[in-house]
């Protein structure tokens, strides 16, 4: 039996066990939870230190993050300064790059204009130089013609012939188209003195031969026109030994013009007999390169010529000099004569001034109250050519 208050409970009624068992059940629990409180509170302890720590840290990070912040607005500024400084410098820097790039494009539009005025100059000049060409077209077109028949190629060299002697000799040295004893004309004679006589040249030009060498694509072309070219030329060797070296008229001895370098070439490069024919025959070939070498011989024994035959006045010209240089030489020993003639007579007339001097100058000293007599009564008389008495 338990007796609570007024209340008593019988040990054996279930409503009774049942709440003891609950009591019991209720004690155990706060029991155990007070044991759990207890566990727990000693395990939050390190819990909450490990909080503060972490509060602390946190309180840092907030304070790094205030640091970082005040540092980020330190590097924005310093930023925004120098990007500033940045835009600036970029702006002064576009500024003279663009004043130089109008300078550049301004001398490079200069330059181009210089160089199109240049080219257009350049452009003119081959517009004429190809109008000359074009002309030049025409006249090597009408040269051709020229010398594609006989009797306008033959007047050719002739012109040719003559521009050279002309510039070569004087005038008076050579006669064009001249007639000899036989009828027959050269075109040119020199007036050489004796020896060896007066020379004939006539002009040659056997280019039909030469160009149907050159034209030559096969052996037996080429041996054709060979043939050719030997037989013009004996031919023209044996005209001019035959009609312009005459004995007694001429010179043992006659000129073959040939007015192209090219066919004298061809001549002593690849028909050597042909020259050594001429030689044999006294015809000697020219070229107008040669030409002219042999006419500046030419000239210089014309001038030998004419001085010899000056030489005979020369020597008269000689005797009149020495004539007069003798007649000079007199004349100034003459002069030299006079010469100290006249200066014999100065000095005489300077000692009688002299002596007049002192005369006077005794006179001046002279006391005319006292004046003794005169000793001498010589009078003094200057005679012409002649010296003093005294």
């Amino acid at each position: 039996m338990i007796q609570i208050g007024e209340m008593s409970f019988s040990l054996s009624d279930p409503v009774v066990l049942v709440a003891i068992g609950f009591l019991a059940l209720v004690l155990f629990l706060l029991i155990s939870t007070s044991r759990a409180a207890a566990r727990s509170a000693r395990m939050a302890e390190p819990l909450a230190q490990q909080m503060g720590q972490l509060g602390q840290r946190v309180q840092g990070l907030s304070d790094g993050q205030h640091q970082l912040a005040g540092g980020l607005n330190h590097v924005s500024e310093a930023q925004a300064a120098a990007q500033a400084n940045m835009l600036q410098l970029m702006e002064q820097r576009l500024a003279q790059v663009q004043e130089q790039m109008n300078q550049n494009l301004h001398g490079s539009a200069r330059r181009t204009a210089q160089s199109l005025g240049e080219l257009q100059q350049r452009l003119q000049t081959i517009d004429k130089a190809q109008e000359n060409i074009t002309k030049l077209s025409g006249d090597v077109l009408t040269l051709q013609d020229i010398l594609s028949n006989k009797q306008t190629r033959g007047a050719f060299g002739e012109i040719q012939l003559n521009d050279i002697v002309s510039k070569a000799l004087p005038s008076d040295s050579y006669t064009l188209q001249h007639t000899l004893s036989n009828g027959k004309r050269a075109d040119c004679l020199i007036h050489l003195p004796n020896p060896p006589g007066p020379i004939c040249i006539d002009s040659k030009f056997p280019l039909e031969a030469y160009e149907a060498l050159r034209n030559a694509s096969n052996d037996w072309e080429v041996n054709e026109a060979a043939k050719f070219l030997r037989s013009t030329v004996k031919k023209h060797i044996k005209d001019i030994s035959e009609k312009y070296i005459l004995d007694g008229e001429t010179a043992d001895g006659a000129l073959m013009f040939l007015p192209s370098e090219a066919v004298y070439a061809e001549l002593h490069a690849n028909f050597p007999e042909l020259v050594r024919e001429g030689f044999a025959a006294r015809v000697w070939i020219v070229s107008p390169t040669t030409c002219m070498a042999t006419l500046n011989t030419m000239r210089a024994i014309l001038k030998d010529a004419r001085m010899r035959e000056q030489a005979g006045a020369i020597r008269r010209e000689l005797g009149m000099l020495f004539a007069d240089v003798d007649r000079l030489g007199t004349r100034v020993e003459n002069l030299d004569r006079h010469f100290n003639q006249a200066a014999k007579d100065i000095s005489d007339i300077k000692i009688s001034a002299d002596k007049a001097g002192r005369r006077a100058k005794r006179l001046d000293n002279f006391d005319f109250e006292e004046l003794a007599p005169e000793t001498d009564q010589t009078i003094l008389q200057l005679q012409k050519g002649g010296g003093d008495p005294h």
